[in-house]
Formats: structure tokens, C-alpha cells, sequence
């Protein structure tokens, strides 16, 4: 036989390519293909080749909200639907369901099978069962058979879920999605709750978790007097008459700035707002997940009254006036956050800094951005005897406070709880049965702690930075809580 012209050797590969189309059809139709494409197409009444998906894309953190949503949709239109899966190599490779379907009936090894499960977070102690993989059979509002389908992220894809309706037309499949997504805003596992965003490194996952919510009360908060009262008026009492404001015209969205010296409750004034706001959403942002800041007003918008808290803010708004470089971007997708929100919503941003006084002024020209600032400054003597009663709860405190009140001039909060913490472990060491006894040895800890030797140690703790014992530092402030309303004070 001779050599094959170029149009005889398309025409015997056109040829070939159809026997193979023929043969492949063939044995899908006798494979484990026919009883998945038959599924979706008994139940459609139509072909694949008619079948359409509307798809929505949610943040893989969402998952527990769009199963949530399903489910809710699933127990109102169809109680006893049964979830499938395809099962099968390549899945992975596949992001799409219809895409599955598609390559099932083109050959892949796909068939139906049951459905892929996975856990994901409800809540700080609380985990539910999720689909990653199926497919339920259910109809559209308007009675239009449809299949909801779920996709959880996938090792080798983006970090997102997917929602996917298939149906025979396209209003059917979006009336679907359009009230699956209003079922899981109802139904939110995320209302109330306090939540942490975190950055994986595993392909820039972003992620959200579920933290318990504090339980303090005002006297475990040690602060001068007036400035906890001042804070709760700002942060509290707007919550607590915001139907009368805005009746009134008046705006919600608010800014506290906290900020003091490492170690003298800062964080701690925080978790007391978490406790005492307890129907409000809360959410956390620290160190690279800042990043997600955009991510987080729009939740904290989504899930208001909630409060938006931004620790160390400064790594991300510090005065362009100390810095030579470039801005840092992220200060303006702070400034986004903040505007973008709308006066009306009902959401607190706390921030604390440890440099008040190198923060970006842009940060105060716009009311909602900071509205009030608050100095948590080193506790006076006072404070410092109720911040040792505090944290001697629980031991048997014999001790005279008054030497270690003047022994720890200076010092922070975190500074007497270590004291507190290294005082129980010696009592402890000492073989004292029941509870600890702490005596006036702990006055000379206090020195031990503050003294030079240990003068690192101390700073870090937020001791005095004086190279000798019992040097005292220059006077606090006699004034502590400072409302601003245009600009930050230089």
C-alpha cells in the first residue's frame, strides 16, 4: 500500500477519530458511566448535552454556611432527598461537577457512587458534617426539577467552595442559588460568635476560626477610674440605643483606639468588651492576616452588630511621615474598610497600638475611623494593689501588699501576673498542701524580678527599663481617656 496523500491521511484520521467517539459511547452505555448520566437525566428530563450549572463561588471558610444553606433549602422543597457522589479517578482535576458529568460520559472512570463527606467548624467546641462532593436531586421554587450540588476545595484547586445547581433552564438554577445564599445568611453559623482570621501558607489558604468567647466582668478589669465606663459608653451604649439613633439620624459605626505601653491590658480591656457584648459577632485580626482586612469589615458588615478588632495596628498605619519607603498598601485597604462599611451599620472597629504616637493621622479625619481614643496607661499604686487582689484569687494571699506595691512601681499588668504565676510555682515547689500560700516573700520577688540582673526579662514583661532597683519613672498622665474628634494627638 502506498503513502497516503495529506487529504487521505485527515480523512482516515477523521475516520478513526469517529470510530472512537462510537466505540467510547458504546462503552459508557454498558459502563459505570450510564447509571450517573442517566440519574441527572431522569430526573431533568432532558440530555446532558441540555443540562446548564449556575455556579457560585464562596470562601472555603464558608463551607459550613452554604451546607447550612442547602440544608435548609433541602428540608423546605424536598425533606427526603438523598445525596450522590461521583466517584472515580480525577476528580481532583475536574472543579466543576457538570465537568465530572461531562467527562464521565466522554470516558473518564467516573460513576455515581455515594457522596463525599468532610467536617468543618460550627463553633469553638462544635464540628458538623459537610458535604465535599455530591449532588441532591430537589426542585426550583416554581416546581422546575433542579440538582444542588456541592464542592468543597480540593487539594489542587483555589481555597473555595462551590455551590452548583443544575437544571434544565437557566431561572430555575438561579432562583435556586439566589435562595440557597439568602438560607445561609439566615441560617449563619458564623452570628455571634467570635471569630479569627489566619493565613496558611499551603497555597495562600485563608482561614477563619471559631475562639470562646471570654467571661469578665468589670472587676476583673483594672483601669483608673472612669476610663472602663468611658469605654463601655462609646462601645456599649451606642449598641444599646442604636434603633433610637438612627431614628435620629444619627450614625453607628464607630472607632476605638486603645493604646499604652506593652502589658497593660490593652488585650484584656478587649476581652472584656467580647464578654460583655455578647450577642455582638466579633472578629479578630493579627499580625499577616491584616491582609484580610477587606474580608473582615465586609463580614463584620454582613454579621452586624459585630465589632472588628485590629491588634498592633500600627504595622500597617504608621505615619507616612516616618517612613522613607514606599506606603505600606495595606494602610489604605484599612482606610477602604473603615469608609466603606456605611455609617449605618452597626460595627464597632477597636484597634490597639503600642505607638500612638506614630500612628497615620488620616486615621481620625473621618468620624467612624477613631472617634475616641483611650491611654491604658502602667497602674498606679492603687491599681496595682487591686491588680495583685486580682490575680491572687485562688491562693491564700498572706502577704503585705504594701511593700510589693512599692516594689513593682512602674511595672504593668502582665508584669504582676508573672509576679502572681512565679509566686504560686515556688509555693508550690515549697511541697505547700491545698492551696498555695503566698507570704511577704513576694516582695522580695518583686525586687528579684525588677532587679538589674534581670532587667531584660523585666522590660519584656513590662517592667521598668531604669538599670537600677526601685528607679522610678517620670509621671503618668493624670488625664487617661481622651475623646478626639479630628486627629490623633501628637
Amino acid at each position: 500500500m502506498g503513502e497516503l496523500d495529506g487529504d487521505e491521511a485527515k480523512a482516515l484520521a477523521g475516520s478513526l477519530r469517529e470510530l472512537f467517539n462510537q466505540a467510547t459511547a458504546l462503552l459508557v452505555e454498558d459502563g459505570a458511566a450510564a447509571p450517573l448520566v442517566a440519574k441527572i437525566r431522569d430526573h431533568l428530563g432532558c440530555e446532558l448535552d441540555q443540562v446548564l450549572s449556575v455556579a457560585t463561588r464562596l470562601d472555603s471558610w464558608e463551607h459550613v454556611n452554604l451546607q447550612r444553606g442547602v440544608d435548609a433549602y433541602l428540608a423546605a422543597h424536598s425533606p427526603g432527598a438523598e445525596w450522590f457522589g461521583v466517584v472515580g479517578q480525577h476528580r481532583a482535576h475536574h472543579e466543576d461537577i457538570l465537568g465530572m458529568l461531562y467527562a464521565a460520559r466522554h470516558g473518564m472512570p467516573h460513576g455515581l457512587g455515594a457522596a463525599d463527606y468532610s467536617t468543618a467548624a460550627a463553633g469553638p467546641e462544635e464540628s458538623v458534617e459537610v458535604v465535599q462532593l455530591g449532588l441532591a436531586p430537589t426542585t426550583a421554587p416554581d416546581g422546575t426539577p433542579v440538582f444542588v450540588g456541592i464542592r468543597g476545595s480540593t487539594e489542587f484547586g483555589p481555597p473555595l467552595c462551590r455551590l452548583e445547581v443544575l437544571a434544565a433552564e437557566r431561572g430555575a438554577a438561579r432562583a435556586v442559588g439566589a435562595e440557597v445564599e439568602r438560607l445561609m445568611r439566615e441560617h449563619d453559623a458564623f452570628r455571634r460568635k467570635v471569630l479569627s482570621f489566619e493565613v496558611s501558607e499551603h497555597r495562600g489558604n485563608e482561614l477563619l476560626s471559631f475562639l470562646p468567647r471570654p467571661d469578665l466582668g468589670p472587676d476583673d478589669v483594672v483601669l483608673p477610674d472612669g476610663v472602663l465606663e468611658s469605654i463601655e459608653q462609646h462601645v456599649v451604649g451606642i449598641a444599646e440605643h442604636s434603633e433610637r439613633l438612627l431614628a435620629a439620624g444619627q450614625h453607628l459605626k464607630r472607632g476605638l483606639l486603645l493604646h499604652g505601653p506593652p502589658g497593660t491590658g490593652k488585650t484584656h480591656t478587649v476581652r472584656y468588651l467580647m464578654s460583655r457584648l455578647h450577642d455582638c459577632t466579633v472578629i479578630l485580626l493579627t499580625g499577616r492576616a491584616m491582609r484580610l482586612v477587606a474580608q473582615a469589615a465586609a463580614l463584620a458588615r454582613r454579621l452586624q452588630p459585630s465589632m472588628l478588632v485590629i491588634e498592633d495596628v500600627d504595622l500597617i498605619a504608621m505615619d507616612r511621615g516616618f517612613t522613607d519607603g514606599p506606603t505600606n498598601p495595606l494602610l489604605f485597604n484599612l482606610f477602604d474598610a473603615m469608609d466603606g462599611v456605611g455609617a449605618d451599620a452597626d460595627v464597632t472597629f477597636v484597634l490597639t497600638t503600642n505607638r500612638a504616637d506614630e500612628l497615620e493621622r488620616a486615621l481620625a479625619d473621618r468620624p467612624g475611623r477613631v472617634d475616641l481614643a483611650v491611654e491604658v496607661p502602667r497602674p498606679d499604686a492603687e491599681g496595682r494593689r487591686r491588680l495583685l487582689e486580682l490575680y491572687g484569687r485562688g491562693v491564700e494571699l498572706r502577704a503585705d501588699l504594701a511593700p510589693v506595691v512599692e516594689a513593682t512601681e512602674g511595672v504593668t499588668a502582665s508584669f504582676i501576673k508573672e509576679l502572681l504565676r512565679r509566686a504560686v510555682l515556688d509555693s508550690v515547689r515549697a511541697g505547700h498542701e491545698g492551696a498555695p500560700v503566698i507570704g511577704d516573700e513576694l516582695a522580695d520577688l518583686a525586687r528579684g524580678m525588677a532587679a538589674e540582673r534581670t532587667s531584660l526579662t523585666g522590660i519584656l514583661l513590662g517592667g521598668t527599663d531604669r538599670p537600677t532597683v526601685g528607679a522610678k519613672l517620670g509621671a503618668e498622665p493624670d488625664v487617661v481617656v481622651r475623646a478626639r474628634r479630628a486627629g490623633l494627638r501628637r
